[in-house]
Protein backbone atom coordinates (compact mmCIF):
# COMPACT_ATOMS: atom_id res chain seq x y z
CA UNK A 1 0.00 0.00 0.00
CA UNK A 2 1.38 3.43 -0.94
CA UNK A 3 2.08 6.16 1.63
CA UNK A 4 -0.86 8.19 0.32
CA UNK A 5 -3.19 5.22 0.82
CA UNK A 6 -2.29 4.33 4.40
CA UNK A 7 -3.89 5.87 7.46
CA UNK A 8 -1.31 7.31 9.80
CA UNK A 9 -1.88 6.93 13.55
CA UNK A 10 0.46 9.33 15.32
CA UNK A 11 2.35 8.33 18.43
CA UNK A 12 2.42 12.02 19.37
CA UNK A 13 -1.27 12.12 20.37
CA UNK A 14 -0.97 11.31 24.11
CA UNK A 15 1.86 13.84 24.51
CA UNK A 16 -0.22 16.46 22.72
CA UNK A 17 -3.05 16.03 25.21
CA UNK A 18 -0.57 16.29 28.07
CA UNK A 19 0.85 19.54 26.69
CA UNK A 20 -2.65 21.02 26.33
CA UNK A 21 -3.58 19.91 29.86
CA UNK A 22 -0.40 21.53 31.21
CA UNK A 23 -1.60 24.84 29.73
CA UNK A 24 -5.22 24.38 30.76
CA UNK A 25 -5.14 26.51 33.88
CA UNK A 26 -3.42 29.37 32.05
CA UNK A 27 -5.78 29.13 29.07
CA UNK A 28 -8.76 29.32 31.42
CA UNK A 29 -7.28 32.22 33.37
CA UNK A 30 -6.64 34.24 30.19
CA UNK A 31 -10.01 33.57 28.54
CA UNK A 32 -11.76 36.68 29.83
CA UNK A 33 -8.88 38.90 28.75
CA UNK A 34 -8.92 37.31 25.29
CA UNK A 35 -12.69 37.82 25.10
CA UNK A 36 -12.16 41.55 25.69
CA UNK A 37 -9.13 41.74 23.40
CA UNK A 38 -10.88 40.06 20.47
CA UNK A 39 -8.11 37.50 19.98
CA UNK A 40 -6.03 35.15 22.08
CA UNK A 41 -3.52 36.83 24.35
CA UNK A 42 0.01 36.75 22.99
CA UNK A 43 1.32 34.43 25.70
CA UNK A 44 -1.45 31.86 25.23
CA UNK A 45 -1.25 32.00 21.46
CA UNK A 46 2.50 31.36 21.54
CA UNK A 47 2.16 28.60 24.12
CA UNK A 48 -0.50 26.83 22.09
CA UNK A 49 1.50 27.07 18.88
CA UNK A 50 4.50 25.70 20.78
CA UNK A 51 2.53 22.56 21.66
CA UNK A 52 2.66 21.61 17.98
CA UNK A 53 -1.10 21.64 17.63
CA UNK A 54 -0.82 22.95 14.06
CA UNK A 55 1.61 20.18 13.18
CA UNK A 56 -1.09 17.72 14.24
CA UNK A 57 -2.91 18.63 11.02
CA UNK A 58 0.15 18.71 8.75
CA UNK A 59 1.30 15.82 6.51
CA UNK A 60 3.96 13.55 7.95
CA UNK A 61 6.12 13.68 4.84
CA UNK A 62 6.42 17.46 5.31
CA UNK A 63 7.35 17.11 8.99
CA UNK A 64 3.88 17.15 10.53
CA UNK A 65 2.34 14.74 13.01
CA UNK A 66 -0.57 13.89 10.68
CA UNK A 67 -3.10 12.89 13.32
CA UNK A 68 -5.89 10.51 12.37
CA UNK A 69 -9.45 11.90 12.39
CA UNK A 70 -10.22 10.58 15.87
CA UNK A 71 -6.93 11.96 17.18
CA UNK A 72 -7.78 15.37 15.73
CA UNK A 73 -11.25 15.21 17.30
CA UNK A 74 -9.71 14.35 20.68
CA UNK A 75 -7.16 17.17 20.41
CA UNK A 76 -9.71 19.88 19.56
CA UNK A 77 -12.12 18.52 22.17
CA UNK A 78 -9.47 18.79 24.88
CA UNK A 79 -8.45 22.36 24.01
CA UNK A 80 -12.04 23.55 23.59
CA UNK A 81 -12.82 22.29 27.08
CA UNK A 82 -10.46 24.91 28.51
CA UNK A 83 -11.63 27.75 26.27
CA UNK A 84 -14.11 27.53 23.39
CA UNK A 85 -12.53 30.48 21.57
CA UNK A 86 -9.02 29.05 21.88
CA UNK A 87 -10.32 25.73 20.55
CA UNK A 88 -12.09 27.44 17.65
CA UNK A 89 -9.04 29.53 16.74
CA UNK A 90 -6.63 26.61 16.72
CA UNK A 91 -9.03 24.22 14.99
CA UNK A 92 -9.43 26.72 12.14
CA UNK A 93 -5.70 27.31 11.79
CA UNK A 94 -4.92 23.60 12.05
CA UNK A 95 -7.49 22.45 9.52
CA UNK A 96 -6.84 25.18 6.96
CA UNK A 97 -3.06 25.01 7.25
CA UNK A 98 -3.09 21.22 7.15
CA UNK A 99 -5.32 20.91 4.09
CA UNK A 100 -3.33 23.58 2.26
CA UNK A 101 -0.16 21.57 2.86
CA UNK A 102 -1.85 18.37 1.74
CA UNK A 103 -3.49 19.55 -1.47
CA UNK A 104 -0.92 21.98 -2.91
CA UNK A 105 1.92 20.60 -5.01
CA UNK A 106 5.68 20.65 -4.57
CA UNK A 107 6.32 24.27 -5.57
CA UNK A 108 3.82 25.71 -3.10
CA UNK A 109 4.83 23.25 -0.37
CA UNK A 110 8.45 24.35 -0.70
CA UNK A 111 7.37 27.98 -0.43
CA UNK A 112 4.90 27.67 2.45
CA UNK A 113 6.21 24.68 4.40
CA UNK A 114 10.00 24.70 4.03
CA UNK A 115 10.83 23.07 7.39
CA UNK A 116 7.78 22.07 9.42
CA UNK A 117 9.75 20.13 12.02
CA UNK A 118 11.77 23.28 12.77
CA UNK A 119 8.65 25.44 12.99
CA UNK A 120 9.14 27.07 9.60
CA UNK A 121 5.72 26.98 8.00
CA UNK A 122 2.89 29.31 7.06
CA UNK A 123 -0.22 29.71 9.18
CA UNK A 124 -3.36 30.03 7.08
CA UNK A 125 -6.76 31.48 7.91
CA UNK A 126 -9.67 32.42 5.70
CA UNK A 127 -13.06 31.48 4.37
CA UNK A 128 -14.22 28.95 1.83
CA UNK A 129 -17.99 29.14 1.42
CA UNK A 130 -18.45 32.45 -0.45
CA UNK A 131 -16.06 32.29 -3.38
CA UNK A 132 -14.32 35.22 -4.97
CA UNK A 133 -13.61 35.69 -8.69
CA UNK A 134 -10.49 34.37 -10.41
CA UNK A 135 -9.68 35.65 -13.89
CA UNK A 136 -7.21 33.34 -15.69
CA UNK A 137 -3.96 35.00 -16.76
CA UNK A 138 -0.56 33.68 -17.74
CA UNK A 139 0.72 31.54 -14.86
CA UNK A 140 -2.22 32.00 -12.55
CA UNK A 141 -5.23 34.16 -11.73
CA UNK A 142 -6.19 37.71 -10.92
CA UNK A 143 -8.29 37.32 -7.80
CA UNK A 144 -10.95 39.65 -6.40
CA UNK A 145 -13.47 39.08 -3.66
CA UNK A 146 -14.94 39.81 -0.26
CA UNK A 147 -14.75 37.11 2.39
CA UNK A 148 -15.99 36.80 5.98
CA UNK A 149 -15.32 34.86 9.17
CA UNK A 150 -11.56 34.39 8.89
CA UNK A 151 -11.14 32.74 12.29
CA UNK A 152 -7.59 32.95 13.64
CA UNK A 153 -6.62 35.76 11.28
CA UNK A 154 -4.70 37.58 14.02
CA UNK A 155 -2.17 34.71 14.03
CA UNK A 156 -2.16 33.92 10.31
CA UNK A 157 0.66 34.69 7.89
CA UNK A 158 -1.28 33.63 4.78
CA UNK A 159 -4.81 33.58 3.42
CA UNK A 160 -6.97 30.62 2.39
CA UNK A 161 -9.95 31.54 0.19
CA UNK A 162 -12.40 29.94 -2.20
CA UNK A 163 -12.53 31.24 -5.76
CA UNK A 164 -14.51 30.47 -8.90
CA UNK A 165 -12.54 30.53 -12.14
CA UNK A 166 -14.15 32.90 -14.62
CA UNK A 167 -15.27 31.16 -17.80
CA UNK A 168 -15.28 27.63 -16.38
CA UNK A 169 -16.86 28.07 -12.96
CA UNK A 170 -14.26 25.70 -11.53
CA UNK A 171 -14.06 26.00 -7.72
CA UNK A 172 -10.52 26.35 -6.40
CA UNK A 173 -8.83 27.21 -3.13
CA UNK A 174 -5.94 29.66 -3.04
CA UNK A 175 -3.11 30.42 -0.68
CA UNK A 176 -1.53 33.89 -0.68
CA UNK A 177 0.30 36.18 1.76
CA UNK A 178 -1.89 38.04 4.23
CA UNK A 179 -0.23 41.28 3.17
CA UNK A 180 -2.00 41.02 -0.20
CA UNK A 181 -5.51 41.49 1.24
CA UNK A 182 -7.24 44.31 3.09
CA UNK A 183 -8.31 43.26 6.58
CA UNK A 184 -11.55 44.65 8.01
CA UNK A 185 -11.54 44.97 11.80
CA UNK A 186 -15.25 44.28 12.29
CA UNK A 187 -15.48 41.28 14.64
CA UNK A 188 -18.04 42.74 17.08
CA UNK A 189 -20.18 39.79 18.13
CA UNK A 190 -21.78 38.10 21.12
CA UNK A 191 -19.73 34.90 21.22
CA UNK A 192 -16.38 33.54 20.02
CA UNK A 193 -15.11 37.07 20.48
CA UNK A 194 -11.51 35.93 20.98
CA UNK A 195 -11.27 34.24 17.57
CA UNK A 196 -10.53 37.39 15.49
CA UNK A 197 -12.90 36.08 12.79
CA UNK A 198 -12.74 39.26 10.74
CA UNK A 199 -13.64 40.05 7.12
CA UNK A 200 -11.11 40.73 4.34
CA UNK A 201 -11.10 41.61 0.65
CA UNK A 202 -8.86 42.17 -2.36
CA UNK A 203 -9.03 43.34 -5.98
CA UNK A 204 -7.07 41.89 -8.92
CA UNK A 205 -4.32 40.26 -6.89
CA UNK A 206 -2.16 37.83 -8.83
CA UNK A 207 -2.06 34.29 -7.40
CA UNK A 208 0.11 31.68 -9.13
CA UNK A 209 -1.68 28.57 -10.34
CA UNK A 210 0.76 26.54 -8.22
CA UNK A 211 -0.75 28.12 -5.10
CA UNK A 212 -4.28 26.96 -5.85
CA UNK A 213 -5.97 23.56 -5.82
CA UNK A 214 -9.29 22.09 -6.92
CA UNK A 215 -11.68 22.63 -4.02
CA UNK A 216 -13.41 19.27 -4.46
CA UNK A 217 -10.22 17.21 -4.56
CA UNK A 218 -9.81 14.10 -2.48
CA UNK A 219 -6.35 13.31 -3.87
CA UNK A 220 -3.63 14.82 -1.66
CA UNK A 221 -0.26 15.77 -3.05
CA UNK A 222 1.21 15.25 0.43
CA UNK A 223 0.29 13.07 3.37
CA UNK A 224 -1.73 9.92 3.76
CA UNK A 225 -5.29 8.68 3.80
CA UNK A 226 -6.70 11.21 6.25
CA UNK A 227 -6.63 13.86 3.53
CA UNK A 228 -8.65 11.67 1.16
CA UNK A 229 -11.79 12.64 3.09
CA UNK A 230 -11.69 16.05 1.38
CA UNK A 231 -11.80 19.63 2.60
CA UNK A 232 -15.40 19.73 3.90
CA UNK A 233 -15.07 16.49 5.82
CA UNK A 234 -11.81 17.71 7.36
CA UNK A 235 -13.76 20.73 8.59
CA UNK A 236 -16.40 18.40 10.06
CA UNK A 237 -13.68 16.59 12.03
CA UNK A 238 -12.55 19.70 13.91
CA UNK A 239 -16.03 21.12 14.43
CA UNK A 240 -17.15 17.83 15.95
CA UNK A 241 -14.30 17.93 18.46
CA UNK A 242 -15.16 21.53 19.33
CA UNK A 243 -18.80 20.73 20.09
CA UNK A 244 -17.87 17.78 22.31
CA UNK A 245 -15.37 19.85 24.31
CA UNK A 246 -17.75 22.76 24.84
CA UNK A 247 -20.62 20.48 25.82
CA UNK A 248 -18.48 18.68 28.40
CA UNK A 249 -17.17 21.92 29.92
CA UNK A 250 -20.68 23.35 30.31
CA UNK A 251 -21.93 20.21 32.05
CA UNK A 252 -18.93 20.27 34.38
CA UNK A 253 -19.54 23.96 35.11
CA UNK A 254 -23.17 23.20 35.99
CA UNK A 255 -22.00 20.46 38.33
CA UNK A 256 -19.60 22.88 40.03
CA UNK A 257 -22.34 25.50 40.32
CA UNK A 258 -24.78 22.99 41.82
CA UNK A 259 -22.22 21.90 44.42
CA UNK A 260 -22.28 25.43 45.86
CA UNK A 261 -26.08 25.47 46.08
CA UNK A 262 -26.98 22.04 47.42
CA UNK A 263 -28.69 22.37 50.79
CA UNK A 264 -29.18 26.15 50.61
CA UNK A 265 -32.53 27.89 51.00
CA UNK A 266 -34.95 27.07 48.16
CA UNK A 267 -32.16 25.56 46.06
CA UNK A 268 -33.52 24.58 42.65
CA UNK A 269 -30.68 22.10 42.25
CA UNK A 270 -32.07 20.07 45.17
CA UNK A 271 -35.15 19.18 43.13
CA UNK A 272 -35.79 15.90 41.36
CA UNK A 273 -36.29 17.82 38.12
CA UNK A 274 -32.73 19.15 38.22
CA UNK A 275 -31.36 15.68 38.84
CA UNK A 276 -33.38 14.28 35.94
CA UNK A 277 -32.36 17.09 33.57
CA UNK A 278 -28.69 16.70 34.47
CA UNK A 279 -28.83 12.95 33.93
CA UNK A 280 -30.53 13.41 30.57
CA UNK A 281 -27.93 15.95 29.44
CA UNK A 282 -25.13 13.62 30.52
CA UNK A 283 -26.69 10.76 28.56
CA UNK A 284 -27.13 12.95 25.48
CA UNK A 285 -23.50 14.05 25.46
CA UNK A 286 -22.12 10.56 26.07
CA UNK A 287 -24.38 9.15 23.34
CA UNK A 288 -23.25 11.81 20.86
CA UNK A 289 -19.59 11.12 21.67
CA UNK A 290 -20.10 7.37 21.29
CA UNK A 291 -21.75 7.80 17.90
CA UNK A 292 -18.95 10.09 16.73
CA UNK A 293 -16.45 7.39 17.72
CA UNK A 294 -18.44 4.75 15.85
CA UNK A 295 -18.78 6.85 12.70
CA UNK A 296 -15.10 7.74 12.56
CA UNK A 297 -13.90 4.24 13.46
CA UNK A 298 -15.80 2.97 10.42
CA UNK A 299 -14.38 5.78 8.28
CA UNK A 300 -10.84 5.13 9.45
CA UNK A 301 -11.21 1.42 8.66
CA UNK A 302 -12.28 2.36 5.12
CA UNK A 303 -9.39 4.78 4.69
CA UNK A 304 -6.89 2.28 6.09
CA UNK A 305 -8.07 -0.23 3.48
CA UNK A 306 -7.09 2.25 0.76
CA UNK A 307 -10.67 3.06 -0.20
CA UNK A 308 -12.62 6.30 -0.57
CA UNK A 309 -15.56 7.03 1.68
CA UNK A 310 -19.00 6.18 0.33
CA UNK A 311 -21.83 8.70 -0.01
CA UNK A 312 -23.47 7.14 3.04
CA UNK A 313 -20.29 7.58 5.08
CA UNK A 314 -20.02 11.21 3.99
CA UNK A 315 -23.66 11.67 4.95
CA UNK A 316 -23.07 10.25 8.41
CA UNK A 317 -20.06 12.55 8.89
CA UNK A 318 -22.29 15.56 8.32
CA UNK A 319 -25.16 14.12 10.34
CA UNK A 320 -22.91 13.23 13.29
CA UNK A 321 -21.55 16.78 13.31
CA UNK A 322 -25.05 18.25 13.14
CA UNK A 323 -26.27 15.95 15.91
CA UNK A 324 -23.29 16.65 18.15
CA UNK A 325 -23.63 20.41 17.66
CA UNK A 326 -27.35 20.36 18.39
CA UNK A 327 -26.71 18.16 21.43
CA UNK A 328 -24.18 20.68 22.77
CA UNK A 329 -26.71 23.46 22.13
CA UNK A 330 -29.39 21.57 24.08
CA UNK A 331 -26.95 21.07 26.94
CA UNK A 332 -26.29 24.81 26.90
CA UNK A 333 -30.00 25.47 27.31
CA UNK A 334 -30.11 23.08 30.27
CA UNK A 335 -27.15 24.83 31.88
CA UNK A 336 -28.67 28.26 31.25
CA UNK A 337 -31.95 27.19 32.84
CA UNK A 338 -30.48 25.71 36.02
CA UNK A 339 -27.50 28.05 36.60
CA UNK A 340 -29.94 30.92 37.26
CA UNK A 341 -28.37 34.37 37.47
CA UNK A 342 -24.85 32.91 37.40
CA UNK A 343 -25.49 32.21 33.72
CA UNK A 344 -25.88 35.92 32.97
CA UNK A 345 -22.95 37.26 34.96
CA UNK A 346 -19.41 37.42 33.61
CA UNK A 347 -17.67 34.10 34.11
CA UNK A 348 -17.05 30.70 32.51
CA UNK A 349 -20.72 29.74 32.15
CA UNK A 350 -21.66 33.04 30.52
CA UNK A 351 -18.64 32.95 28.19
CA UNK A 352 -19.12 29.33 27.12
CA UNK A 353 -22.84 29.90 26.54
CA UNK A 354 -22.11 32.90 24.32
CA UNK A 355 -19.40 31.00 22.42
CA UNK A 356 -21.69 28.01 21.99
CA UNK A 357 -24.57 30.15 20.71
CA UNK A 358 -22.28 31.62 18.07
CA UNK A 359 -20.50 28.39 17.14
CA UNK A 360 -23.73 26.51 16.52
CA UNK A 361 -24.57 29.02 13.77
CA UNK A 362 -21.78 27.67 11.57
CA UNK A 363 -22.91 26.66 8.10
CA UNK A 364 -21.59 23.10 8.43
CA UNK A 365 -24.22 22.41 11.10
CA UNK A 366 -27.01 24.35 9.42
CA UNK A 367 -30.54 23.13 8.64
CA UNK A 368 -29.91 22.74 4.90
CA UNK A 369 -27.15 20.20 5.57
CA UNK A 370 -29.49 18.29 7.88
CA UNK A 371 -32.19 18.27 5.21
CA UNK A 372 -29.73 16.96 2.64
CA UNK A 373 -28.70 14.18 5.03
CA UNK A 374 -32.34 13.21 5.29
CA UNK A 375 -32.72 13.17 1.51
CA UNK A 376 -29.97 10.61 1.20
CA UNK A 377 -30.81 8.45 4.21
CA UNK A 378 -34.53 8.31 3.41
CA UNK A 379 -33.82 7.05 -0.09
CA UNK A 380 -35.31 10.10 -1.77
CA UNK A 381 -32.13 10.74 -3.82
CA UNK A 382 -30.28 7.40 -4.04
CA UNK A 383 -28.01 8.45 -6.93
CA UNK A 384 -26.88 11.74 -5.39
CA UNK A 385 -23.42 12.56 -4.08
CA UNK A 386 -21.95 15.31 -1.94
CA UNK A 387 -20.23 18.41 -3.28
CA UNK A 388 -19.27 20.66 -0.39
CA UNK A 389 -22.46 20.90 1.68
CA UNK A 390 -24.85 20.19 -1.19
CA UNK A 391 -26.34 16.89 -2.29
CA UNK A 392 -26.01 16.76 -6.09
CA UNK A 393 -27.93 14.47 -8.46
Amino acid sequence: MTASARLHISEEFPAMLERIDALGESIDANADAADTLGRLTDDIAKSLLDTGIIRAGLPENLGGYEFSPRQVIGTIERLSYYDASAGWTMMALQMITGTTAAYLGAAAAADLFPDVAAGEYALLAGHGTRPGRAVPVDGGYLVSGDWQFASGMALATHIHSAILVEGTGEPRILAMPKAQVKLVDNWDVLGLRATSSIDYHCTDVFVPHTHTYLATTMSPANGGAVYRVGLVNMAAVVHTGWALGVGRRLLDELKRYASTRFGTFNAAVDTAQFHADYAEAEAQLRAAAAWVTQVWQHNEDTLAAGELLSTEQETLIRLALNHTTRTAHAIGQTVHRWAATTAIRRGPIDRFLRDLATGTQHITSGPIVLQNCGKWLSGAHPEAHWEFLDLIE
